[in-house]
């Protein structure tokens, strides 16, 4: 048995060739809902919907995002009658009241759908549908998971982090945001000054993900800040971790990040945005794996392999590095 932590587009990358090496059957993934919106009345799970899509064989691998060739016929026109009524366009956030009244997985992450600023796919919204009337149906958020997940045939058992709402909000140089207005509107240009998991203190991950967490643990090449900050910052979640089999890829060669926010986000937080910045952020990892051409000098166990991942081939170079890894610790 085998539990990813997946975050961004690193982890379901890295799943894209996990097969030959990690038995689906015995495999978990646990998901980030830290980066979660509910827009326009819906609730939006991308970390989770990554994974999703992926093991559905929907998911658009050009931009890891959404499903391939979905059509977005009611986001346009969202965009014409904000236009038409002359509203601006950018993130409309609820009013203060609003943003932890209704269903119980709201709590700082609710957007008005007018001018909507994520794109979302006409399929795709449809998931979402699905997912927010079930919650308001009294289904937890791990239960609508599993039925998504039936639905789209994965494989593997798909968690999400949580049962109760994080928030990511970044605080930056122009005031405090959620990451989504950061990362897909803002394109992650204002300075990052902090990085805040609002509600973290009171979230607790579920028995079904503390149960995941209790099997070894591959943390995938995802951004430390933003795809595993809200996770650890659970203080049940980091105990459990703490206290298993942990090999960590890292997103970094050396000071050099693949993909993402990263460093800045590393930097924002105060962390050296490196690979060695994301050893001291991970100190409950027993080993690590390392692109081959990275020379950082780890005090734990390393596997070094061409961690770049441009489809399966790659990715199941990289698992079975994090299976010898694993193999040297577990």
């Amino acid at each position: 048995m085998v539990t990813f932590l997946a975050g961004g587009t690193g982890t379901p990358k890295l799943l894209d060739g996990a097969e030959p090496v990690f038995d689906p059957a015995e495999t978990t993934v646990v998901a980030n809902t830290g980066d979660d919106v509910e827009l326009g009345g819906h609730l939006v799970c991308p970390d989770v919907d990554t994974v999703l899509f992926h093991g559905g064989g929907v998911l658009d691998t050009e931009t890891w995002w959404g499903i391939a060739d979905d059509t977005t016929a009611t986001h346009e026109e969202l965009h014409r009658l904000a236009d038409a009524a002359g509203f601006d366009e950018g993130p409309r956030y609820l009013d203060d009241d609003a943003q932890t009244a209704g269903r119980d997985i709201a709590r700082w992450r609710r957007f008005s759908g007018v001018a909507e600023f994520m794109e979302i796919g006409d399929r795709d919204r449809a998931v979402h549908i699905t997912r927010t009337s079930l919650l308001d149906e009294g289904h937890s958020l791990t239960e609508v998971t599993g039925t998504l997940a039936d639905a789209f045939g994965l494989d593997v058992e798909l968690l999400p982090m949580s049962d109760d709402p994080v928030a990511t909000i970044v605080h930056t140089e122009e005031g405090p945001m959620h990451f989504q207005e950061y990362w897909v509107h803002r394109r992650a240009e204002p300075a990052v000054t902090d990085v805040e998991f609002r509600g973290a203190s009171s979230a607790t991950p579920t028995s079904d993900v503390r149960e995941a967490l209790s099997e070894p643990v591959v943390v995938g090449p995802s951004n430390p800040v933003t795809s595993l900050g809200p996770m650890l910052a659970m203080v049940e979640f980091a105990d459990a971790l703490a206290s298993t089999p942990v090999v960590a890829v890292s997103p970094f060669v050396e000071d050099e990040v693949f993909s993402g926010p990263a460093a800045e986000l590393m930097a924002g937080v105060g962390r050296e945005p490196s690979t060695a910045g994301v050893a001291a952020a991970y100190p409950f990892a027993d080993a690590f794996v390392l692109d081959e051409a990275d020379g950082t000098d780890l005090d734990r166990p390393v596997v070094r392999t061409d961690t770049r991942i441009d489809g399966p081939d790659d990715a199941e170079r990289v698992a079975r590095a994090a299976a010898t890894a694993l193999a040297e610790v577990a």
